[in-house]
């Protein structure tokens, strides 16, 4: 059953503007030490790997329905990868809350992401679905 639904454009000039303004306080106030290692990783793509992971965040702020309110912050939302390599979200905090709040009683919730840059612009699509739980 499908819980939320939730996509983002970003534009990737945007990302690499704060980055250049704020530097490390828009870093650390944004991105958890995972996605930045990431992006570290890939320094002529840097700002467009970053803005990918920001529109992975708005994306799932809007599936859960509150955007960056009632407790849900940025950084409780990490962009990681899955072990077939597929992305996916690691939520704590507001997030993982608010999630854990909006899946029935007996299920289990499961966050689908897609991923896309084409300069200028990055995309992100999220899917929340609840499953049943088989351990309970």
């Amino acid at each position: 059953m499908i819980i939320g639904l939730g996509s983002d454009l970003c534009s990737i000039e945007r990302i690499q503007a704060s980055l250049d303004r704020f530097g490390a306080r828009f870093e650390d106030r944004v991105f958890t030490a995972v996605e930045l290692a990431k992006a570290r990783r890939r320094p002529f793509t840097y700002a467009a790997t970053l803005a990918k992971r920001f529109a992975a965040k708005e994306a799932f702020s809007k599936a859960v329905g509150t955007g960056f309110k009632q407790g849900v912050f940025m950084r409780d939302i990490g962009v990681v990868n899955a072990p077939s390599g597929a992305p996916t979200l690691a939520l704590t905090g507001g997030a993982k809350a608010r999630l854990d709040a909006l899946i029935p009683h007996g299920m289990a919730g499961r966050v689908h992401l897609t991923m896309t840059d084409d300069h200028p612009w990055a995309q992100a699509f999220v899917v929340i679905e609840a499953i049943p739980d088989d351990n309970r």
